[in-house]
C-alpha cells in the first residue's frame, strides 16, 4: 500500500528517521517535496538521493521550527512556497483511556499535569501528512507497542485540517 501512495511511503520514512532518536522529542516539522522538484532545485543532490521515481515526495525537516506555548498558533503562522507539495508533523502526546476522560480538568495546563501524572496514561507518536489537494494521512505509534504502527486517513483530523490551513493563499 506504501509503496502505491507517495504520501504514506514518505511519512513511514519520517516515522522510522524521527524513532532513531528514541522518544521525549519535541514536534517536527517536515516539507513535502517531489524527488524531481527537489533534484531540479538543488541539482548537486544528482546522484546522491535515489531517483528511482522522481514523482516520490521527500521530507526535508524544518529545524527552525520549534513550537512554544501554541501548536495551532505556531502553524497559522507558516507558509509554503509552491515548490513544497505538502508537509508533515511528528509530534508526541500522552493520552487516557476514554474511561478516564470526565476526570480530565478544563483547564490545558492541569489538564496536561493530570494526563502527565496518570498511572494509566500512554505516549504516542504521531506522524501526520497532508499534501495541497488535501489529501492526508496519519501515523502513530504507542511507546507500549513498538512494533505496531498504526495508520489513517483522518488519524488526527484537528492536526491534519491546521497542517492544510499552512497552504492557504496569503491574499485570502
Amino acid at each position: 500500500m506504501a509503496d502505491q501512495n507517495p504520501l504514506i511511503a514518505c511519512l513511514m520514512d519520517i516515522e522510522r528517521h524521527v524513532s532513531t532518536a528514541g522518544w521525549d522529542q519535541p514536534a517536527r516539522l517536515f516539507a513535502l517535496v517531489t524527488t524531481a522538484t527537489l533534484l531540479e532545485v538543488e541539482p548537486q543532490l544528482v546522484g546522491r538521493v535515489p531517483e528511482a521515481s522522481l514523482d516520490a515526495l521527500t521530507a526535508i525537516e524544518q529545524d527552525e521550527f520549534h513550537v512554544g506555548d501554541d501548536l495551532e498558533e505556531r502553524l497559522e503562522a507558516i507558509f509554503w512556497p509552491d515548490t513544497v507539495e505538502g508537509c508533515a508533523l511528528a509530534l508526541e502526546r500522552a493520552f487516557l483511556p476514554a474511561k478516564y476522560e470526565a476526570d480530565v480538568p478544563e483547564d490545558p495546563a492541569e489538564a496536561a499535569e493530570f494526563v502527565a501524572k496518570h498511572p494509566e496514561r500512554s505516549d504516542v507518536r504521531v506522524v501526520v501528512g497532508v499534501l495541497r489537494d488535501g489529501t492526508r494521512h496519519g501515523l502513530a505509534r504507542v511507546v507500549s507497542e513498538p512494533d505496531e504502527l498504526l495508520g489513517a486517513e483522518n488519524l488526527v483530523p484537528g492536526l491534519g485540517e491546521a497542517l492544510l490551513n499552512t497552504f492557504r493563499s496569503v491574499v485570502e
